[in-house]
């Protein structure tokens, strides 16, 4: 359904971007996304975590694909425009080994948390590499995979600390101002919480991986609520990894192992799921599989299609207030996913 309504929202798929590839005109399993700001409002930009197991080759050089890729997405197929690429595998500075989230500041900085190396690395808007901060631990202000992060206005961060079981308040440098959380499945427990999204009223949204559920406390970790269950049924989340919260309050959940985005209103109420309408190749792909008769060839004779168009491990999603779209990671099908959130929309009338 490449138009979806439900509970008056209209969620009209508009296109995808992407392709496999080290580098370049495509992703490596992106595992995170983000927007500008400022004057790169437009530009996204995109983490791919690279393939990491290459037989007999040195470990400093075994991830192909590893980096950030600045994107701007275009209105339509066709638009997206490549800006540049930064980063690397490696544990040297302003290199990665396991880049799981990333976020920027209201001056354009570009912040990527690294759940191996446990630091957080930063980049001005260009990619040009300027300082990390962040070691391994568990007491404040040190990190067990670091996962998701989020800036608030203020440009305070919180970065989730999977394996610690807690989020994490911090200043710009990396300075603790609060944490909340611990191992559980009671209310405001986490067990390997993941993503981590802000509404306009301050309220956090974590998802907690383990436990299969979101949960929404305040901006200094007091519970408020907790929404979703283990299951694969309507509103239900297997290991939920990405958020968003659009501007009116609608929460977005990355249903990681059910391949499949969940929405909830602000109330915590279920509203609908997506699971991907890419019918047609992304502008990139498209390039790769038609200078290759052969290949077009083999892609007439696949017999179901549909499974090409659908979500495969989405692992985050952001949604873009510029242009009021939601944009996913398609994680297993190296590209994202693009959504409009159509405004005012009138519903054709029955034609015969």
């Amino acid at each position: 359904m490449q138009t979806l309504i439900a509970a008056g929202r209209v969620y009209d798929f508009s296109h995808t971007v992407g392709r496999s590839a080290a580098s370049g005109t495509g992703f490596r399993h992106p595992c995170a996304v983000t927007m500008g700001t400022g004057a790169d409002a437009n530009a996204s930009y995109v983490i791919s975590r690279g393939f990491e197991m290459i037989p007999n080759v040195h470990w400093s050089r075994t991830a192909l694909g590893v980096r950030v890729t600045k994107v701007v997405l275009g209105g339509v197929s066709g638009e997206e425009e490549l800006i540049t690429e930064f980063g690397k595998y490696g544990n040297s500075p302003g290199q990665f080994i396991w880049p799981a989230g990333v976020a920027v500041d209201s001056q354009g900085l570009v912040y990527v948390t690294d759940e191996w190396l446990n630091r957080v690395s930063v980049y001005d808007a260009n990619g040009k590499f300027l300082k990390l901060w962040g070691e391994t631990g568990k007491a404040d202000g040190e990190f067990d995979g670091p996962s998701g992060i989020l800036i608030n206005p203020q440009d305070d961060i919180y970065i989730v600390d999977t394996r610690n079981h807690r989020v994490q308040k911090l200043t710009k440098d990396g300075a603790h101002l609060a944490s909340w959380g611990e191992r559980g499945s009671g209310e405001g427990q986490l067990d390997s919480p993941w993503g981590i999204a802000a509404d306009s009223d301050g309220f956090v949204y974590v998802s907690d991986h383990m436990n299969h559920r979101a949960q929404k406390f305040t901006a200094e970790g007091a519970f408020v609520a907790s929404f979703g269950s283990e299951g694969t049924g309507r509103g239900q989340l297997g290991r939920p990894s990405g958020m968003a919260v659009d501007g009116d309050g609608d929460v977005y959940v990355c249903d990681w192992s059910n391949n499949r985005v969940q929405v909830f209103a602000a109330d915590s109420r279920f509203i609908t799921t997506l699971q991907g309408d890419a019918r047609e190749l992304s502008h990139w792909a498209k390039m790769t599989v038609e200078a290759n008769p052969d290949a077009v060839r083999r892609r007439r004779e696949v017999p179901n299609p549909e499974v090409e168009w659908r979500l495969s491990m989405p692992a985050d999603l952001v949604f873009d207030t510029l242009n009021q779209r939601l944009i996913i990671a398609d994680t297993q099908r190296q590209r994202v996913q693009i959504y409009n959130k159509l405004q005012d929309y009138a519903i054709p009338s029955r034609t015969i």
